[in-house]
């Protein structure tokens, strides 16, 4: 590790520590040219791939408008802001997972959906309108139709 003070590339580790949410590493270090201490930090780089938009864009996925949109779907109802992060950080992972260096904007919206569909059936109602941009009442009325046969037969 490169001195910040001067420069030399040879530096001893004194004393390591996780973070308390383990994803960090702090380390201290003592250069072995000059003696002054500096500490590092240590994290694991996860790639997220790309998210290709409806026309054919590609951008970097976006955590924050991700959460912008969900926590708009499930404004002025019943649900922890941190429920709401919970199920980002859980999308966010299955991307990750995936292994994919590119995934289309409708699957993180069909995700989203299905985690919001589950979680509250105004707010996946909300998030679809958006999304799935009906052009009419008889689109938005089927889609009402189809969430309420799925309690049907979730409660039978």
């Amino acid at each position: 590790m490169k001195c910040p003070f001067c420069a030399h590339l040879e530096s001893k580790v004194t004393d390591s520590r996780l973070s308390a949410a383990g994803d960090v590493t702090r380390r201290r270090r003592e250069c072995e040219s000059c003696a002054r201490r500096f500490t590092t930090y240590e994290r694991v780089e996860e790639v997220v791939p790309l998210v290709v938009k409806n026309d054919g864009r590609r951008e970097n996925f976006d955590r924050q408008k991700l959460l912008a949109g969900m926590r708009k779907a499930c404004e002025k109802r019943n649900i922890a802001l941190e429920r709401i992060e919970a199920i980002v950080d859980q999308i966010e992972r299955e991307l990750i997972d995936t292994g994919d260096k590119e995934v289309g904007a409708q699957q993180v919206g069909e995700r989203v959906m299905n985690h919001l569909r589950a979680l509250d059936d105004i707010a996946y109602v909300r998030f679809a309108s958006v999304y799935r941009s009906f052009r009419d009442l008889d689109e938005f009325r089927a889609e009402l139709e189809k969430i309420a046969k799925l309690r049907q037969i979730e409660e039978t």
